[in-house]
């Protein structure tokens, strides 16, 4: 799904999305239109613009949440470091701005649902499920789920899956750089605001205090690690 009202870039978007092998396309170019759609048709990742005419894309995105899980991506003008946290926010999952190069938007696109394939799929073989537990929190990769003290938690599709990479990875350290290769996997330089504000996002819902972490660390000069309870 492209949300954007002008309409040159989302023929470019098409036209190079096309050429990748993408099939099923949208085009909205106001809110309301995006909305309709989506509740229509659904979507497996959203490109969406801030500056459209019936309300902004800050105001868009939650609306979005609400009607699918899918990897948010904006595209935009708007660069400021409060535009670009903002975005964040708001839900949204990654965020590049104008110009940019419609075939890094292609290999985004390609990363996000390389990484989100297998919940896409259906479920995956007994023995590869895996459930791991923090004392805290529990992550069920087999059931896409987030426990905290045994109550689910709503988790956004890249909050997630950077969540499973740590869960994965207990005790090493990771840079922001390693991060964003793994999780979204494209070169980190220049993303670590990404990293950041999904690190945060993470320690509001695992943590007790998000202010002072006892799971999701941070290793100065480093990086970060996810360590498990220590238990009594």
């Amino acid at each position: 799904m492209m949300i954007d009202d002008e309409r040159a870039i989302t023929v470019m978007l098409e036209m190079t999305l096309r050429k990748e092998g993408f099939r099923h396309l949208y085009a909205a170019y106001n809110a309301a239109e995006a909305l309709r759609l989506l509740e229509k048709h659904g979507a497996d990742i959203v490109l969406l613009d801030v500056m459209l005419p019936d309300q902004t894309g800050f105001e868009l995105c939650p609306k979005i949440r609400e009607l699918t899980d899918a990897p948010i991506i904006f595209l935009t003008a708007r660069a400021s470091d409060l535009d670009v946290l903002t975005g964040f926010a708001t839900g949204g999952d990654d965020y590049v701005t104008k110009p940019f190069n419609p075939l890094e938007i292609a290999a985004r696109i390609k990363a996000r649902l390389r990484r989100n394939g297998a919940r896409q799929s259906g479920p995956l073989p007994e023995d590869k499920r895996q459930r791991y537990d923090f004392g805290r929190f529990v992550l069920d990769d087999a059931a896409g789920e987030l426990m905290v003290e045994g109550e689910p938690v709503a988790c956004p599709a890249m909050v997630y899956q950077l969540l499973l990479f740590l869960c994965k990875n207990p005790g090493i350290v990771f840079s922001k750089s390693q991060l964003y290769e793994a999780v979204w996997g494209m070169e980190g330089d220049g993303d670590d605001n990404t990293v950041m504000v999904h690190i945060r996002k993470i320690r509001e819902r695992i943590e007790r205090n998000p202010s002072e972490p006892c799971f999701l660390l941070t290793v100065r000069g480093l990086g970060y690690k996810l360590m498990k309870e220590k238990r009594a």
